[in-house]
């Protein structure tokens, strides 16, 4: 047996392979981990290489799919992507819920009967507070986008990102859980989890410090190259960080996937500090 198909079967490396879709975005969040923002570099992998990496994962023996940006919405053939990996493999996007406007809500109706969440951010209960770290009307457009989503089929995740999330004050975290349910997204579609000292909010300061020992290891890949977590490909003063890059090869996907399993299997029992960040 492979060392790849050991690390899945053992679940020592996540089963869902991410795609890094783009790295603009309409939106300059204060502890981006890529310095996505108008008018950045688009660094598109594409729909044809993506569909085509897709199905090698499923035959590699992975189980998901992970679609990320920047804000990948803001790609016009996204919704139709989206639903032919949806047939290969289930599909988690991730998504600033800011650009559903009426065109792109209708082109996202054919997902509702495919295996597909979207995964939203929303950080605070309060709007001045959440629009502090995300930018002016975030707050109003996604508490306006996830029921629209919802009437629409589509499931709804949402991850909230905070400093540190064990610091918060109780009264605030339930006052954003009463939210989130009265939006339609229950407890168990509601993520938290620290913000990630890698990108603009290394730069700003902020967040936990993260390399390869303290985030599992999930293949990610991008038009750079492929990565050993989603938090790898980070970005800081324009330049890519590569202390987390497995490979500058990213077809076949069998070279990185197997390159990453062999880190993996290689690393000494009780050598990692996983945060288990999701």
């Amino acid at each position: 047996m492979s060392a790849l198909a050991v690390s899945l079967e053992a679940g020592r490396l996540t089963p869902r392979v991410w795609f890094y879709a783009n790295y603009h975005c309409n939106l300059r969040c204060s502890y981006c981990l890529t310095e996505s923002g108008p008018g950045v570099p688009r660094r598109e992998l594409g729909p044809e290489r993506m569909l085509a990496l897709a199905r090698e994962a499923r035959d590699l023996g992975f189980t998901e799919l992970g679609v990320t940006g920047g804000e990948p919405f803001l790609l016009d053939y996204l919704p139709e992507l989206v639903g032919e990996m949806a047939r290969i493999l289930p599909v988690l996007v991730l998504s600033n819920a800011t650009v559903f406007n009426a065109r792109r809500l209708r082109a996202l109706e054919p997902l509702a009967d495919l295996p597909v969440r979207i995964q939203i951010s929303l950080d605070h209960p309060d709007p001045v507070e959440n629009d502090a770290m995300r930018g002016p009307e975030n707050f109003a457009k996604v508490v306006r986008a996830i029921p629209e989503l919802i009437a629409r089929g589509i499931a709804v995740r949402i991850a909230t990102t905070l400093e540190d999330p064990d610091a918060v004050d109780p009264a605030e975290s339930e006052r954003l859980c009463a939210l989130h349910r009265s939006l339609g997204v229950p407890d168990e579609d509601h993520v938290v989890r620290p913000i990630i000292r890698r990108g603009r909010a290394d730069t700003g300061d902020l967040g936990v410090a993260a390399g390869f020992e303290q985030l599992d290891p999930e293949l990610t890949i991008t038009a750079d190259g492929a990565f050993a977590s989603p938090f790898g490909p980070t970005v800081r003063g324009g330049r890519m960080d590569t202390d987390l890059l497995v490979t500058r090869t990213i077809a076949p996907l069998r070279r990185p996937a197997e390159a990453l399993a062999g880190v993996v299997e290689g690393s000494p029992p009780g050598t990692d500090t996983r945060l288990g960040i999701r």
